[in-house]
């Protein structure tokens, strides 16, 4: 008898298989062509194989590919430059590593290490990650349960309950990490008054905060970075996904003093900051800017926004969420029926939180794409409720 490995299944399946990617459409084994409002998760916020990415990856890969932090390498030197244009002065020092849930992980560890103390404070419907520290940080039960008991020192607080923030926020806590858009707890917006409340409350208690930008950053709001909506200011960012153009890296960015907190070996990472990783952030920034990414993902974002609340006019149950190109359509129920519908026509969506309908597009979608989207709305919410 022969035995084949299997695939762990942790995931509910689409029912498709994808061969191919470009820009913001996919194609299946049978040559279907899909519009792609997934985007692993809004990984491919700069396109499917996008070719100035994909060009500059390649370019490394035939030069060096392993190199640890040990020793310096030019193309993190130059990725490190070109992150200066876009990451917020305050922030004077990088870590790179491979995913969102490791970023969020140094930041709990470099926030402990910075104020010698070990409370976390979270919030309703977070999503942080799936590792244990992040997790610890994670709202929802489901992910959750099976694999508690997680860090005892969180405190969780209500989103956009301004009363909440000195209530929790006391002279123990290290760190607040905090969604400027939460992403899996279903696109919910902070307030101007909720986040300029931490800020101000964590300022008094000499605690840190943390903005957790690893969907909402890199362009897809319409700034660079979700907080300047806000006119506010982090101690630390996470950063993941799009960052990298579709190649798995990851950053934390963080003050000088909580840097030069942080001793030699105490923290560290097998692949990240390698340089097929730095190739790939730099052609990104370099994409992020030639381009003018926010500044189009704000104008098709609004176009989309538009036409969905137009769509929607007539239906007080349902409600439009989100900003630039991080959206969703709040459907009050599982929204499961209509992903599998809209998959029929050809165009792929995800879920958030537990009832909205989300959408995370590359930032090259066109108002005709946008308008292919609302007919099939208009078609399967008919028989929806």
């Amino acid at each position: 008898m022969i035995f084949l490995t299997e695939l762990l299944q942790l995931y509910h399946k689409y029912g498709i298989k994808l061969v191919k990617g470009f820009m913001q459409y996919v194609w299946d084994d049978k040559g279907v062509k899909y519009l792609d409002l997934h985007a692993g998760y809004g990984t491919a916020f700069l396109g499917h194989s996008n070719p100035k990415i994909v060009d500059k990856i390649y370019e490394q890969m035939r030069k060096l590919m392993v190199a640890s932090y040990s020793f310096d390498v030019d193309i993190r030197d130059e990725c490190i430059k070109a992150l200066s244009k876009i990451l917020p002065k305050e922030l004077e020092y990088v870590f790179f590593q491979n995913s969102g849930t490791e970023a969020v992980e140094a930041a709990l560890k470099f926030s402990r290490k910075y104020t010698g103390r070990k409370t976390f404070v979270s919030f309703t419907k977070a999503f942080h990650g799936r590792t244990m520290g992040a997790l610890s940080l994670t709202w929802n039960p489901k992910y959750r349960k099976p694999f508690e008991p997680l860090l005892k020192n969180v405190v969780f607080a209500e989103f956009n309950n301004v009363e909440d923030v000195d209530r929790v926020i006391t002279d123990d806590v290290a760190a607040v990490v905090v969604e400027v858009i939460q992403g899996e707890g279903g696109l919910e917006r902070a307030t101007h008054d909720f986040l300029h409340a931490i800020r101000s409350r964590c300022d008094e208690v000499g605690c840190v905060v943390v903005f957790d930008e690893v969907q909402s950053g890199f362009g897809r709001t319409g700034k660079i970075w979700a907080h300047q909506h806000y006119n506010t200011k982090p101690d630390i960012i996470t950063a993941g996904k799009a960052i990298g153009g579709g190649y798995p890296v990851s950053l934390v960015a963080i003050r000088r003093e909580i840097g030069d907190s942080l001793e030699i070996g105490e923290h560290g990472t097998t692949y990240g900051g390698n340089p097929v990783a730095c190739a790939a952030v730099l052609a990104s920034i370099n994409v992020l800017l030639e381009e003018n990414v926010p500044k189009k993902a704000a104008k098709i974002g609004e176009y989309f926004a538009k036409r969905l609340k137009e769509l929607i006019s007539n239906r007080e149950e349902l409600k439009v969420k989100g900003l630039g190109l991080m959206l969703g359509l709040d459907v009050s129920e599982d929204p499961k029926p209509l992903i599998e519908k809209l998959l029929r026509e050809n165009i792929i969506t995800l879920k958030a939180g537990e009832s909205v309908l989300r959408f995370l597009p590359p930032y090259m979608i066109t108002r005709e794409d946008v308008d292919r989207v609302i007919e099939a709305l208009e078609k399967v919410l008919v028989s929806f409720k």
